[in-house]
């Protein structure tokens, strides 16, 4: 396609709005366009075009394992996670997420690379493309009544007992807590693979916008920033105002004999 005319800021415009399945194509129209700001915006949208080949690269990936189970006749398979292990307040939060094999989620990842922003906007996605999503709680006494391990095992099996859908396979963040007979366990599978990392990023933003909840019955302990854990500020106030309602009391920092982990 010859160039028409069109100013750099014309052409600057068209190839950021263009879509990928349509970009190569006008690119190649501009490459022999003399201008630097013309070949600097073929650059750009050269670049873009390597991201998202990157990324569908990275979902592949992401996807491989579920894939995989499928082949072997798994049909329902649930990832699980938790989040708050070593918080000194609020509850342990585990999700059970079951993904349909497609569509694939862009920009699922690991609920701790992405913004606060970016991991609600994610959690909104996997609930709208989920077959099932269900989030647990074990609150703070139950977690000094029984321990930290314990309410671990006890969120993962409530979130999986409250699913719509049963699940033929569950696929496990860190190391095997034998919560189903046909289990996978997968160190930092929170990273590697989608059901978990879609279950890591629904349980931390159900439980951030929880110990935001919390931040306003206890203001003193600034929830809402440290969402329960020991910053030096919680500890602060832990000194001047002692424990609240929702604090581990067995935990170490909290006075107890409890290892966080």
């Amino acid at each position: 396609m010859a160039v028409r005319g069109e100013s750099i800021g014309e052409i600057r415009q068209l190839l950021a709005v263009t879509p990928t399945s349509r970009l190569a194509a006008l690119l190649a129209a501009y490459d022999e366009d003399p201008r630097a700001g013309v070949q600097s915006a073929v650059a750009s949208g050269r670049a873009r075009l390597e991201r998202q080949r990157l990324e569908r690269s990275r979902l592949t990936a992401l996807y491989r394992l579920e894939a995989q189970l499928r082949r072997n006749g798994c049909q329902v398979i649930a990832g699980v996670d938790e989040v708050g292990r070593g918080a000194l307040a609020g509850p342990l939060t585990a999700a059970a997420v079951i993904l349909p094999s497609s569509p694939r989620i862009e920009g699922l990842n690991d609920s701790k690379k992405l913004t606060p922003e970016r991991r609600e906007e994610l959690a909104e996605r996997v609930r709208c493309v989920a077959l099932g999503v269900s989030v647990a709680h074990v609150p703070a006494r139950e977690i000094d009544a029984i321990g930290i391990g314990n309410a671990v095992r006890q969120a993962m099996i409530l979130a999986l007992e409250n699913l719509a859908v049963q699940p033929d396979h569950i696929l496990v963040d860190g190391l095997p807590v034998r919560i189903a007979a046909q289990e996978t366990a997968v160190v930092r599978g929170d990273g590697s693979v989608a059901a978990i990392a879609a279950a890591s990023i629904v349980a931390k933003v159900s439980r951030d916008a929880l110990m935001r909840s919390l931040a306003d019955e206890y203001p003193e302990y600034r929830f809402d920033i440290n969402k329960g854990y020991g910053t030096s500020e919680h500890m602060q106030a832990i000194g001047q105002s002692g424990l609240s309602a929702v604090h581990r009391r067995s935990f170490g920092p909290c006075g107890g004999t409890m290892n966080l982990f």
